[in-house]
């Protein structure tokens, strides 16, 4: 793919210099003479990098360097300054510029610092996908022979561009395992956009989806880019996706089959080269027949379907996968007692890994550090009853710590010893709880 350049430089002899050199380089250069246009440009498009001038007519090129990086913290910028402006240059780099050059600058010069900071750019997006897999373990495979299944799929799929559909009901880890492939995969270096298709409907994903022109709709007071931009050479993850609406669904269709788009009210045809994953917690077969979803976008999505498993039928990996949420929250030290694990193992889980995830954190709020135990997991004891009973985290916790107040018969120290806190702390809590309840 050909790289494309943003130059912002307003001197025109200059510009056309470099415009021709890069061009016969092998660049892609779009021109921008001054802020606005620059500003306009970077909205409308993708760059691989940025060429940036100091001093502009409508004010200086270092505050567009902080528009650039709310963006991307990857995208390479170069300053170009006058000989007598060295100080404007080291402002530029704290504020994340990647290069400077001096004026009179060399054509071929340019061009290294170019290559170099283009290599750069893509080691150090590696580098940000890397640490993110590390320091984010988003998916525990476990042992059981249906989460094999899943794990063969989902590594064939990651290695791959075509579309994949992600079944499952919900709360069984849809999200996360597209972010897995997507890390696992050559488009780690790039975006992981998602968006859920049952939150927004109708012109408002669209919107989303494609952005917006200036003056397409009342509010729409400036270009806006949608996520298929942002999503270019990344991953899109279409949550959700048979909750969308017929109308963007065609307009879905066509992106996948031409690659190309146009923004809420323009004429202008863009495009995006994205890899696709969908997820439903719906018969997608069944909305077509119902005539809810078309059966040739149903067609170009299920190209290679994963169904995630519910917890229930993944009983024999519920001890792994609660130690793995507990480090993945930051409670590795939490310990697990095994009627807590048995209390685990008969209830149903409708809820599926988000129930086991929010009950675990319930869990470790009550039991104040201690080791958990069952009565830790208010709603479990009956497994016909559900995980959470009424009342807000707050109030569930306020009633636990009088509970425990009541049965040491009013007895703070011994109430304090069987909690695991200190005097202090409970009076804390309680303080705490009675303020955010107030």
């Amino acid at each position: 793919m050909t790289p494309k350049i943003l130059l912002i430089e307003d001197d025109g002899a200059t510009r056309f210099g470099f415009v021709r050199y890069f061009s016969q380089e092998g660049y892609q250069v779009c021109e921008a003479a001054d802020l606005a246009c620059a500003a306009k440009a970077f909205a409308a498009g993708r760059f691989d990098a940025i060429v940036l001038d100091v001093k502009l007519p409508d004010g200086s090129g270092i505050d567009f360097i902080g528009t650039v990086r709310a963006y991307d913290s990857c995208l390479p910028i170069i300053v170009i300054t006058g000989s007598g402006d060295i100080p404007l240059a080291v402002d530029a780099m704290r504020r994340g510029a990647d290069n400077f050059l001096t004026k009179p600058v060399d054509n071929a010069s340019l061009a290294l610092f170019l290559r170099r900071t283009l290599d750069i750019s893509h080691l150090k997006r590696k580098q940000v996908a890397r640490q993110r897999l590390e320091t984010e373990k988003t998916v525990f495979f476990g042992a059981g022979r249906a989460m094999e299944k899943v794990q063969e799929l989902a590594r064939i799929a990651a290695a791959c561009d075509s579309p994949v559909l992600i079944t499952g009901e919900t709360g069984t880890g849809k999200g996360m395992l597209a972010r897995w492939m997507h890390q696992e995969g050559p488009h780690s270096p790039h975006e992981f956009v998602e968006v859920n298709c049952s939150g927004l409907r109708g012109e408002l994903l669209a919107r989303e989806l494609f952005g917006n022109v200036r003056g397409a709709f009342t509010s729409a007071d400036q270009d806006r880019k949608g996520l298929l931009d942002i999503a270019d050479r990344g991953t899109l993850f279409l949550d959700e996706i048979g909750d969308m609406g017929l109308e963007v669904q065609g307009q879905l269709l066509k992106v996948l089959e031409e690659k190309t788009y146009r923004r809420v009210g323009d004429v202008k045809l863009r495009r995006s080269d994205f890899r696709l994953v969908c997820a439903t917690n719906r018969d997608t077969e069944t909305l077509v027949r119902q005539g809810l979803f078309r059966q040739d976008l149903f067609y170009r999505i299920n190209l290679m379907v994963i169904h995630l498993p519910p917890l229930r039928e993944r009983v024999p990996d519920l001890p792994g996968l609660v130690r793995f949420l507990l480090d993945r929250s930051g409670a590795a030290d939490a310990q697990v007692t095994s009627s807590v694990m048995d209390l685990l193992r008969a209830y149903s889980w409708p809820g599926n890994i988000r129930e086991l995830e929010n009950v675990l954190e319930r869990a470790r709020l009550l039991s104040c550090g201690a080791a958990l135990q069952p009565a830790h997991f208010p709603g479990l004891e009956d497994p016909a009853a559900g995980a959470f009973p009424a009342g807000t985290m707050e109030e569930v916790e306020m009633s636990h710590l009088l509970a425990v107040l009541d049965q040491k018969g009013g007895n703070i120290e011994l109430a304090t010893k069987s909690l695991g806190i200190s005097r202090a702390t409970f009076y804390r809590k309680i303080k705490r709880i009675r303020e955010q309840g107030s």
